[in-house]
């Protein structure tokens, strides 16, 4: 019998199984621990250098308003069913023994120290409506504070405290240069969103140049840090601590969709906030880009350039000739985007500067002097006849215009056109959105002014199942293809 061979014990092989095991826990929990720590060193950076250098210039604006009216019960409030069903009138009866009284509707938004003088700067419907201002610093200390200037079409504004600085007001924040921004980069936000002071969220540049329908200027950053109700008016700063935009709008029911003001729109209007007044340059004609179907009924290569669809009587444009149908190509020798790159560029050239214009007539390109005029500051009203119907193929019953239809729909009845009285369901009409109310000025580029002068147009528009409108809705006239008939 070999008596190196031992019977080996079953408890023996497993307690050996069991610590080899443990053994490789242990060395992957260590290999684990040692990543985990160099993760939080290289892959999440800390941003609580940067909070803390840039949040003690971002001040919070509580405004006051006074409002003057009669006390009324909640089952009138103005969102109430029951005052629309009864009506104003007897709303007004029903409460006219009771004496006016005085309330106070507060609100809160954020604003930048940007000036050692107290300047901040925020957005305007923070505080167009306030008859008092005050803003709180990081340090809890309150100040009262005025309007110097402000701008609705952008959405900015200046106020100023009403005392002098003391040593206790912060320094101003730095501007950044927003044209350098580019998507992915990080920025943090910081605000008083729902009045929860100085609350600082980071994220990155989404977008750049977004048209949100705020208002003519729209070129705003998207951003996807946190902003709330209350981030208004408060900065959107670079890793360098630079301010890079003014935050101002989120999308209802959306999450991490936010924008802002580019510095930079800021910074060219600063100047003329400080004085109080904002004026712009105006050309005084209405635009529209060119859609595919227009860049084929006008005929173009390309679709560079805007169209003009109405030009303002004696306006800038007026004057050096550009007419209804003309595409405006360049402007001092810059390609013209869209119509919204164009109503920018217009409006920060100084009133009385020229500009050189290549536009587009008829196929031929022809180069104009414009010199620039002051924005009103309400729209220009531009410029309607007389009766029978008609329907076409298309869907469009039109008429000319008489005092009832004129009356009905609010237009002057001095124009000289016809007026869409129905638009057929699942028409093509329907399906390019006119509505009932509009005017038709040209059908194919021909002048229209009355019916008889719609009619021919029309009968010579079914030889080519071809329809360029020029319509005119409220203030403003802009061009559309009908597409053919699907009959």
């Amino acid at each position: 019998m070999d008596t190196r061979k031992q019977a080996r014990s079953p408890l023996a092989g497993t307690a050996l199984r069991h610590a080899l095991i443990l053994g490789l826990i242990a060395s992957f929990a260590a290999v684990g621990v040692a990543s985990a720590a160099s993760y939080n060193t290289a892959g999440l950076p800390s941003f609580a250098g940067l909070a803390d250098q840039v949040k003690i210039s971002v001040v919070n604006v509580s405004t006051a308003q006074v409002i003057k009216g009669r006390p009324t019960s909640p089952l009138f409030d103005e969102d109430s069913p029951f005052r629309e069903f009864f009506g104003d009138e007897f709303f007004k009866k029903f409460f006219r023994n009771d004496p006016e009284r005085e309330r106070k509707s507060h609100s809160l938004g954020s604003g930048v120290v940007i000036s050692s003088e107290g300047i901040i700067l925020t957005n305007n419907h923070v505080v167009e409506k306030a008859d008092e201002i005050k803003i709180k610093l990081q340090n809890e200390k309150e100040y009262d504070a005025k309007v110097v200037g402000r701008d609705a079409k952008t959405d900015l504004a200046l106020i100023k405290i009403t005392s002098k600085p003391d040593k206790d007001f912060p320094k101003p924040a730095r501007l950044g240069d927003s044209n350098t921004v580019r998507v992915g980069d990080w920025v943090m936000a910081v605000g008083n969103p729902f009045g929860l002071d100085h609350t600082v969220t980071v994220g990155i540049i989404s977008a750049k140049g977004r048209f949100i329908g705020a208002g003519p200027y729209d070129d705003f950053l998207q951003t996807d840090a946190a902003i709330n109700p209350g981030n208004s008016g408060g900065p959107l700063f670079n890793m360098e601590g630079e301010i890079v935009g003014i935050n101002t709008a989120i999308v209802a029911r959306g999450q991490g969709i936010g924008f802002a003001i580019p510095i930079n729109v800021a910074k060219d209007l600063m100047p003329q906030l400080k004085t109080g007044k904002v004026v712009r340059g105006w050309l005084g004609v209405m635009i529209q880009d060119l859609s595919p179907e227009l860049q084929d009924s006008f005929g173009m290569k390309d679709r560079k350039g805007v169209l003009v669809g109405d030009v303002v009587k004696d306006s800038p444009a007026a004057e050096a000739r550009i007419e209804r149908g003309d595409i405006i190509l360049t402007v001092d020798g810059q390609p013209v985007e869209t119509a919204q790159d164009l109503s920018r560029r217009v409006a920060a050239i100084s009133p009385g500067a020229k500009l050189e214009l290549k536009t587009l007539r008829d196929g031929k390109e022809r180069t104009v002097q414009v010199a620039i005029g002051t924005m009103p500051d309400e729209g220009t009203e531009l410029e309607s006849e007389a009766p029978t119907a008609e329907k076409s193929a298309w869907g469009l019953t039109v008429q000319n215009l008489t005092a009832e239809l004129a009356q009905r729909f609010g237009w002057e009845q001095s124009e000289r056109c016809v007026i869409i009285t129905n638009i057929d369901a699942d028409s093509p009409a329907a399906e390019v959105r006119l509505r009932p109310g509009d005017l038709i000025k040209e059908v194919n580029r021909r002048k229209i002014q009355n019916l008889s002068d719609y009619n021919k147009a029309i009968d010579a528009a079914k030889k080519t199942d071809k329809l360029l409108l020029l319509v005119q809705r409220g203030d403003h006239t802009f061009y559309v293809v009908v597409p053919p008939s699907k009959k």
